[in-house]
């Protein structure tokens, strides 16, 4: 991605962990500036901190919402660049020079909250809450600058994480595909689109109901198999405070999302009978990049 619109995603990437809700994944690659461009605040290490506050549904599934408060931490220091994740972070350890395409590959991590907190149905609350858990492992991706003007981007990108909790022992593969521009020297905006494709261990820990579930709840008896779980679509804009996207300072952005929950993730007594297949999501913040 071009330096000059760095700033804008920064905010952008808030916006992407507020999905920490178990409807949202992770579009933008950190930001590199180019060694041929200068007088920018991305010239060598840069840090991007802010917050950003949302609403979501309670759970992956549910059609009641929540407000939901993020940090925000992006930047690049001493080579190595860092993302945020729905509640977590990835490391790029692929140096960048010149202006070409731009790979990516390191860690990323996240904690999963899916129905580890209250979520707000009085019947799936019948169930058993389920625990937070942590997924780690590697994420790689390209992107390729100068797509339809001179500063924009069209970037790739997959998570595939395990379970290192030991709580669902599954894995999460999440690929992305975005696309940002600005619009003037102090806009951008950018669409992402992406999926998540879950293990039957992961589908079975979150969406089956057991017999006993059934007799608490009421709800009937479902066994979840893995599969394609979502797909979404993602628009944000990000706006600099000061009008140039290249200084560093404040910046603010909007996003709205819309999911759809697909295969056993929809059909869960969860979601069909007590949420909803569509998961929207709208959020607002602010970030400071020096």
């Amino acid at each position: 991605m071009h330096p000059l619109v760095a700033k804008a995603a920064s905010p952008v990437a808030a916006a992407l962990a507020l999905l920490a809700a178990g409807t949202s994944a992770h579009a933008q690659e950190t930001p590199v500036a180019s060694e041929t461009t200068a007088g920018t605040v991305y010239d060598g290490n840069w840090l991007s901190v802010g917050i950003g506050a949302g609403i979501t549904p309670t759970y992956a599934g549910s059609d009641d919402y929540t407000f939901t408060p993020v940090p925000l931490v992006q930047g690049n220091l001493f080579g190595v660049g860092i993302s945020p994740r729905p509640a977590g972070l990835a490391l790029d350890l692929v140096p960048d020079h010149g202006d070409g395409v731009r790979f990516s590959f390191g860690p990323a991590a996240r904690v999963r909250a899916n129905r580890a907190t209250d979520p707000k149905d009085p019947v799936v609350d019948l169930l058993p809450r389920l625990k937070h858990t942590v997924e780690v492992g590697p994420t790689a991706g390209f992107s390729i600058p100068k797509v339809l003007d001179p500063y924009d981007s069209l970037s790739f990108s997959a998570d595939v994480r395990w379970d290192v909790t030991g709580h669902y022992g599954g894995a999460v593969i999440d690929p992305t595909i975005s696309y940002f521009t600005p619009l003037s020297k102090g806009t951008a905006v950018s669409l992402s689109l992406d999926a998540e494709h879950n293990s039957d261990s992961f589908m079975d820990y979150y969406y089956s109901i057991s017999p006993a579930g059934s007799a608490a709840s009421g709800l009937p008896e479902f066994h979840a198999h893995g599969g394609w779980t979502r797909a979404s679509a993602l628009i944000l804009g990000g706006i600099d405070l000061d009008g140039d996207l290249a200084n560093g300072g404040f910046a603010i952005f909007a996003v709205g999302s819309y999911s759809r929950m697909l295969g056993d993730a929809a059909d869960s007594p969860i979601t069909s009978i007590r949420g909803s297949a569509n998961q929207w999501l709208g959020a607002v913040g602010i970030g400071y990049t020096f």
